[in-house]
């Protein structure tokens, strides 16, 4: 299962969703979604544009748990 700790990254930056949203240019919807671990997939590209804003690696925001 990967873990999305999303919003513990943006706490940590001191980010809102909808400053990251429009940031990312994605809807605060579609921001929920990964925050709330209910997405499937995730485009690289996406989460390049998270890392560079949020001034961090992807494996900040994925975890892996049997």
């Amino acid at each position: 299962m990967i873990i999305v700790n999303l919003d513990v990254m943006m706490a940590k930056r001191k980010i809102s969703s909808s400053e990251l949203a429009e940031k990312l240019g994605i809807t605060p919807a579609n921001l929920s979604i990964l925050k709330t671990n209910k997405g499937k997939a995730i485009r690289f590209s996406t989460l390049d544009k998270i890392c560079e804003v949020l001034n961090c690696t992807p494996g900040d925001i994925l975890e892996y748990k049997k």
